[in-house]
C-alpha cells in the first residue's frame, strides 16, 4: 500500500518523464511538489526500495513498470472524479481538481469500478485529458495548438494544456469549451495574437498564450 505523499510523487514522476519515457531530476521533481530536495531524496530511497522507480545518482529517476502502472491507477481516479463532478454534480470545470485531488488517495477498486460504469466509461475529463481504464489503457487522440493552424483553417477544441482555474474562467467568459468549433480567421504578425471565431459567434481577439494552450483535434 502506497500513503498519499508516496501516491502524489509517483504521480508527479509520472507527469514530469512524459509518460515515463525519460528520467527526471530531483530539483525538478522538488519544484514541481514545492518541497525541499532533502525530503525528494528521502522519499526517492522509500520508492527506489519499493521498486516503482529506480534512481541512478547525476542521472535522475526513472519510474519502473510498477511504478506506471500504479501512477495511471491514481490519474484514472482523479480524472473520474473530475468527470462525476462535473456531468454529475454540476460543478463548473474550473473548480473540480482540488477536490479530486483529495478523492484520487481513496483506496477502494471495486469503487472507482463501479464509478466508471455508473458514469458510462468516458474516455476524457472534463479539461479533454484521457481517462486510463483499469488496465492503464487510453485513448490518444491527435491534437495540435491552435496557433500551428493555418488563416481558414479550423477543427475541434479537444482539450487544454492550461487547466488553471484563470484560465478555465477566461474561456468561460470568450465562449469556449470542449466540442467548440473554432476557425482562425486572422493571424496578426506583431504580436501573433489570432482573431478567431466559435461557433459561428462575434469574432474574437486571443493572445499567443492562449491559443498555445487551446488544444485542437480534426475529430467531430
Amino acid at each position: 500500500m502506497l500513503s498519499l505523499s508516496e501516491e502524489n510523487y509517483l504521480k508527479t514522476i509520472y507527469h514530469l518523464s512524459e509518460a515515463g519515457k525519460s528520467a527526471v531530476s530531483t530539483n525538478a521533481i522538488a519544484e514541481a511538489l514545492q518541497t525541499k530536495p532533502a525530503s525528494v531524496t528521502d522519499m526517492i530511497r522509500k520508492l527506489n526500495t519499493k521498486e516503482y522507480i529506480t534512481y541512478v545518482r547525476y542521472k535522475g529517476v526513472n519510474i519502473s513498470e510498477q511504478g506506471k502502472m500504479a501512477a495511471l491507477m491514481i490519474i484514472r481516479k482523479h480524472r473520474l472524479w473530475e468527470f462525476f463532478l462535473v456531468d454529475k454534480l454540476k460543478f463548473n470545470w474550473d473548480e473540480v481538481h482540488e477536490v479530486a485531488e483529495q478523492l484520487e488517495h481513496i483506496k477502494s477498486p471495486l469503487l472507482i469500478r463501479r464509478l466508471d460504469e455508473f458514469l458510462g466509461f468516458p474516455k476524457y475529463d472534463p479539461h479533454g485529458d484521457p481517462i486510463p481504464d483499469e488496465n492503464g489503457k487510453m485513448n490518444i487522440r491527435v491534437k495540435h495548438p491552435l496557433c500551428k493552424l493555418n488563416i481558414n483553417e479550423g477543427g475541434i477544441i479537444a482539450a487544454v494544456k492550461d487547466s488553471s482555474p484563470a484560465f478555465l474562467q477566461y474561456l468561460d467568459k470568450v465562449g469556449a469549451y470542449l466540442g467548440a468549433h473554432v476557425q482562425i480567421l486572422d493571424k496578426i504578425e506583431f504580436d501573433n495574437s489570432l482573431e478567431i471565431q466559435i461557433d459561428q459567434q462575434a469574432p474574437i481577439f486571443v493572445s499567443r498564450e492562449v491559443s498555445e494552450s487551446i488544444l485542437i483535434s480534426h475529430d467531430e
